[in-house]
Parts: C-alpha cells; structure tokens; sequence
C-alpha cells in the first residue's frame, strides 16, 4: 500500500540528524502523450460534426456486449493517511505497520491509502530499523516500508498527515510555508497535519519518543502508543467518514 513519489528538492532548513547532510534530489515533470484519432468511414447521413462525437469513447457502467444507458458508478476514493517522524525509519513506519495490520484485521484495505515519511533524506531508500521490525514483528505486525522524504505533493495526495512529535510537525508545517511559495497546494493544507499522540486514549504522552538511541524498552513504548493511537484515529476516521 505504498504510495509511488518522485524526487523532490531536498529542505535544507529541516533539522537533520544521523551524522550526514542531506542530498539534492531532482523534480520530473510529468508528460502527456498524445495518440492520433481513429479515422472511422463517413456517412452521407450525417454531420461531420454529429460523426466525430460517435467516434468519442463510450465508458459502461458493466461488461455486457450490448449498449448500457447506465451511468458509471462513482469511485469512491480511499482514505489516506500519511504518517511523519525524523528519518522514516523507526516510529513512522511503525505506525504505518500497526495502522495497516489494524486496517486489514477489520476488512477495510481497500477504503485506506497508508504510507510513511520523514522530514530528513538521510535514511532514503533504506529498511526500517532492525530493531523497530522486530519488536514488531513479536506482536504479528510486519513493517515493510522503504525510507523516504516528505515531498510537497503530499500535501495534496493525503488527507491526513500524522506526526510523531512536536518538532516533527513544526518541521511539517516549515516546509509547507516555503513550498506555497513554489508550488501549488490546498490553502487549508495545514489543517492536514495533526500529532499523532492527540489520538491516544489510553496513554498521557503527547509525543512519540524517538528510540533511535535508547534500548529495547523504548521501541516496546513506540508500539504501546502506537497502538492505542491507531485504534482511536481508525474510530474517528470511519465515524467522520460514515
């Protein structure tokens, strides 16, 4: 369920930790191919104006043979949710392997789009923390995303956008100011990003630790609030989306 991206310029004004600075990273624009009209015969009964818009496409609402005047149903777009942390390789893609592991459990893997990011390159391309999988992995869920960096284009693919702490979310929101500069994004964007915390109910903390540098306890702590977090913010999505 991993979300595909494009490189993105680095943010140089993010904090960064893990002894190197992060990399440059380039923007691709998208294209457009254009293929030629089918050329279909003419008919003297009609109006070439009336022929060329029997040549558009019809899409039918099923696969039978026959004609349909049904209109297509309308897709309903999944639910996405992005979660944030540092280096995108401890507590955010914890939480997008306990929030998946949640999703599935209830049948509901079709109506979420879940991914994980961090505000720094500097783990990009690279596994989750061995020890985050597994402390994970001893509780049946499974992480297996890939590091990346948050990109502005997030902003307008995720409706939710979840950080793991304070200074993640200011990082969030730094980044969001400048890239309105450059690029075109919702006005209410940063409406999106919430801390991650303010879903729990059965913890106090208002952050996520980051157990980069602590011991076994500290990743079991990650995936306690972890845990409690995701079932109150898959409660409040499916009751606001009903």
């Amino acid at each position: 369920m991993r979300a595909l991206y494009s490189g993105v310029p680095t943010i140089p004004y993010l904090r960064f930790c893990h002894h190197s600075p992060p990399t440059i990273l380039s923007l691709e624009s998208p294209f457009v191919i254009h293929l030629p009209p089918k050329q279909y015969p003419s008919r003297s009964s009609n109006s070439p104006l009336l022929q060329r818009h029997r040549q558009r496409p019809t899409i039918a609402a099923s696969m039978a043979s026959a004609p349909s005047t049904t209109e297509p149903e309308t897709e309903i777009k999944p639910f996405s949710v992005l979660f944030v942390c540092l280096g995108n390789i401890c507590r955010s893609p914890a939480a997008e392997g306990v929030f998946i592991d949640l999703v599935k459990k209830r049948g509901l893997d079709s109506k979420f789009k879940i991914d994980s990011a961090g505000t720094i390159n500097y783990h990009e391309g690279n596994e989750a923390d061995p020890r985050m999988r597994a402390a994970a992995k001893r509780r049946g869920i499974m992480i297996t995303s890939i590091s990346r960096q948050i990109q502005p284009s997030d902003f307008i693919d995720f409706d939710l956008i979840l950080a793991m702490d304070k200074t993640n979310k200011d990082d969030i929101l730094g980044a969001l100011e400048r890239w309105k500069f450059r690029e075109t994004l919702p006005a209410d964007a940063h409406k999106k990003v919430r801390l991650m915390c303010s879903y729990c109910k059965k913890h106090d903390e208002t952050e996520v630790p980051d157990p980069y540098y602590g011991g076994p306890q500290g990743f079991e702590k990650v995936l306690d609030l972890l845990e409690d977090a995701c079932e109150s913010l898959l409660e409040s999505i499916s009751a606001e989306n009903t």
